[in-house]
């Protein structure tokens, strides 16, 4: 029955994706393409961290050269050069491959933290030599290009675009999904759990990680590839650490224990950083709490809290949402609330813009406006407000000793009016 619930859902999900061209306007193409860009980069990092546990800490790297490359081939094809574009992305596969391949050989040599610190060295290497080779890397401006039609193929719209872009995510998600469940997927995750034993088995450890760290490299170069057919421009920026990070962030928020984790949290870090731009200046401070917040209560990441849940409700351990839940979730969005009224509060006076008014009024301090509330900042109130909410809030959330929060995203049911504890009431 569960199998034929997420058929349905699946169905639901395709159906809903392949009509948004008609529905959605072009903000929202444009969203829906750099969220299932980023998913096809986070699903390529998950590849080496979530499968082979090998943490890549700078895999902007091969991002950005299979941005590059792609966009160094459309020019080519711009002068004349024959290459069917919508395999422009196989391009950017191509060359963050390769790259991989050579980076893995020498990353792969050791394991844990010095894997990892060897990641970052190479991500700065390339960053370095981007800023200092200009002629290949076009400085701070960057290179452009044009996307170019194909035969009765026209690549000059958004919709076009987003098409282009949802069949290779989609073809990405069932060749990763495949590799998984292959006899190879099964060596990878021994590594993860046990290399010595995979190497007892006979089998060569090192050349399997770097493999793994090359096909990595591949689907990360392949959403490279996908970001310049969508914005048609490449900068050294791409090869900064905030892109190493972001990845990160997607993965471990949206579970890099579960297949589809890493696209939940593409498709909500990138919708956070899209509307929380232009909400606040303050939203990368935010999403740093969403991620401290899911490492200490749901370090499963949500697909993982959200597969515990439905395995509780599919064995009938308890219902969906109970009321201990709900209560948890009040408890998370008035301390949320809390926290952002303090922030807000404190990063808008402290801001130039503010002294610039203040001097303007001749020493009167202006009403501050959040949450279409405007707060007087010299007055306890507003403070005394963001102080309760974010301590009663963040009381309620974790239950008062007895965490709330938790158990929402553990999957666990809350306690009974029957089950109270001695000498507590119900």
């Amino acid at each position: 029955m569960s199998r034929i619930v997420l058929v349905l859902l699946g169905l639901v999900a395709a159906a809903a994706l392949v009509a948004l061209p008609a529905f959605g306007g072009l903000a929202t193409l444009n969203l829906a393409n750099k969220i299932m860009i980023a998913a096809v980069f986070a699903l390529g990092f998950n590849l080496l961290w979530g499968q082979a546990g090998l943490p890549s800490f700078g895999h902007a790297a091969y991002y950005g050269v299979g941005t590059f490359a792609t966009i160094y081939m459309m020019d080519a094809i711009d002068r004349g050069g024959a290459f069917p574009t919508p395999l422009l992305p196989l391009v950017g596969a191509g060359a963050g491959f390769l790259f991989g391949l050579v980076a893995g050989w020498f990353a792969t040599v050791r394991s844990g933290v010095y894997f990892a610190m060897i990641t970052v060295a190479i991500a700065e290497l390339v960053s370095a030599l981007a800023q200092k080779w200009e002629g290949l890397f076009g400085g701070e401006a960057g290179i452009r290009s044009i996307r170019t039609n194909w035969g009765p193929l026209d690549f000059q719209s958004t919709g076009s675009v987003y098409y282009l872009t949802l069949v290779w995510t989609l073809i990405v998600l069932l060749a990763l999904y495949g590799l998984q469940r292959s006899p190879f997927g099964l060596v990878v995750r021994g590594i993860r759990e046990r290399e010595l034993r995979i190497r007892f088995l006979g089998y060569d450890a090192h050349r399997v990680k770097t493999v793994v760290f090359a096909l990595s490299a591949a689907v990360s170069g392949l959403a490279g590839g996908l970001l310049a057919i969508s914005d048609e421009s490449a900068s050294m920026v791409l090869f900064g650490g905030a892109g190493s990070a972001f990845v990160v962030l997607n993965t471990v928020i949206g579970g890099a224990g579960v297949f589809l984790g890493p696209v939940i949290g593409a498709a909500l870090t990138t919708s956070f950083a899209y509307f929380g731009s232009s909400l606040s200046h303050f939203w990368p401070f935010y999403l740093g709490v969403v991620f401290v917040v899911t490492v200490l209560f749901a370090p499963e990441g949500i697909g993982g809290a959200i597969l515990a849940r439905w395995r509780r409700v599919r064995d009938g351990a308890g219902p969906l949402i109970g009321l201990g839940d709900l209560a948890g979730l009040a408890g998370a969005v008035l301390a949320m609330a809390g926290l952002v009224l303090l922030i807000e509060l404190t990063g808008t006076i402290c801001s130039e813009a503010y002294r610039a008014e203040i001097a303007s009024l001749k020493g009167v301090w202006p009403p501050v406006r959040i949450f279409a509330i405007s707060f007087a900042p010299l007055t306890p109130w507003p403070w005394l407000v963001g102080l309760v909410a974010l301590i009663g809030g963040s009381r309620l959330a974790l239950g008062a000793g007895r965490p709330i929060l938790p158990r929402l995203f553990a999957g666990r049911p809350g306690p009974r009016a029957d089950q109270t504890r001695p000498g507590e009431s119900a």
